[in-house]
């Protein structure tokens, strides 16, 4: 560069800032809790994603190597410390939590402008059960993903 300018007060922002981790916490049945650095805290079934790969045998009968779960040295991603096992924060911030409120239930069908008939016939349950899931009834698993898949794709069941 020529002339007077200087690049070390200029700042760049390309999209939003990549996501990190506080702290991490071993739960039981392959879940951790994370506290991402951004003050939210969730709880993530890992689970799934130790049945993918081969490379994730030793993390899913092994409890004691599970329980050794850490956060990474620049907080981006976690690992299993001597050993070559690992998740990225990214990739752990696109996964669902496992918890799904009646409070959820009630926002998503908001959102999706659902009636009680039409949240019915998306998820192929019942009115009742869908009447329950607004109130206080817990929302099994398999309803809270297809409510998520519905939120992200902007499903809408008109009745």
């Amino acid at each position: 560069m020529s002339g007077n300018v200087s690049t070390r007060d200029d700042i760049i922002v390309v999209g939003e800032p990549l996501p990190r981790i506080a702290a991490v916490e071993p739960l039981d049945a392959r879940n951790i809790r994370i506290d991402w650095t951004s003050g939210e805290t969730v709880v993530l079934d890992l689970a799934p994603a130790l049945q993918s790969r081969r490379i994730y045998i030793p993390l899913r009968a092994d409890d004691a190597l599970f329980s050794r779960v850490a956060v990474n040295e620049h907080g981006d991603g976690i690992e299993w410390p001597g050993e070559d096992l690992e998740f990225s924060a990214v990739w752990l911030a696109s996964l669902p939590p496992i918890e799904f409120s009646n409070a959820d239930f009630r926002a998503a069908m908001d959102e999706l402008g659902n009636s009680l008939d039409g949240m019915a016939a998306a998820l192929q349950i019942s009115r009742r059960l869908v009447a329950d899931y607004r109130k206080d009834k817990p929302i099994p698993r398999h309803i809270a993903f297809a409510t998520r898949y519905m939120l992200e794709h902007r499903l809408k069941h008109a009745v």
